[in-house]
């Protein structure tokens, strides 16, 4: 079996602001986090988190605001790295590849926000760089989008299709129970 993480991508609070992000799918995206993140914790299984930091002022992810702290329970542990980014990809500026090959990671197991933004980004990163990646559709969530065109898309559509996207070309799709049973109860890393 490779040596897996679990990948904590944006879990920050000024995702919470609706009136800034507006309509949200996977509203238990972040139980389902806080479940597979207990999880490798008791496995003492390697967890690595990522935060963005916007430098647009305007934004609720800007280190100024409030909304630039991790959420509640999302909070790093002694030997938990923490990469600061400001653009999609958990890759770029960061020292993120080096980390995953320093501890000798093979497969990334990718949960956060949002589906389509920097979750995605770094998944098909990660793929490219020659990790395994699994992509927890049920542990990520989107925000409803107007396209180019005027055309409006809800966030369950906007989710669906960037996980399409990712589908056997560069992440194996997987739900939080699925990541449990492959990853963390048969891993040859617990102890």
């Amino acid at each position: 079996m490779k040596k897996a993480c679990l990948l904590i991508i944006d879990v920050q609070k000024g995702f919470d602001d609706a009136d800034f992000w507006g309509e949200r799918n996977n509203l238990t995206a972040e139980g389902n986090m806080l479940i597979l993140l207990d999880a490798f914790r008791k496995a003492k299984l390697p967890v690595i988190h990522v935060q963005h930091r916007s430098e647009n002022e305007t934004s609720p992810l800007h280190p100024t605001k409030l909304g630039y702290q991790l959420k509640t329970g999302f909070e790093t542990k002694e030997n938990e790295p923490l990469f600061i980014k400001s653009v999609n990809s958990a890759f770029i500026g960061t020292d993120l590849k080096e980390e995953l090959k320093k501890k000798e990671i093979e497969q990334v197991i990718i949960v956060g926000l949002t589906t389509n933004h920097c979750v995605s980004t770094t998944a098909r990163m990660a793929a490219n760089y020659g990790f395994g990646v699994s992509f927890i559709h049920d542990a990520t969530a989107a925000f409803a989008t107007v396209s180019y065109n005027g055309r409006k898309f809800s966030a369950q559509d906007v989710h669906e299709s960037a996980i399409s996207h990712l589908h056997n070309e560069f992440a194996e799709i997987l739900s939080t129970e699925d990541v449990l049973t492959k990853w963390v109860s048969t891993s040859q890393y617990m102890q």
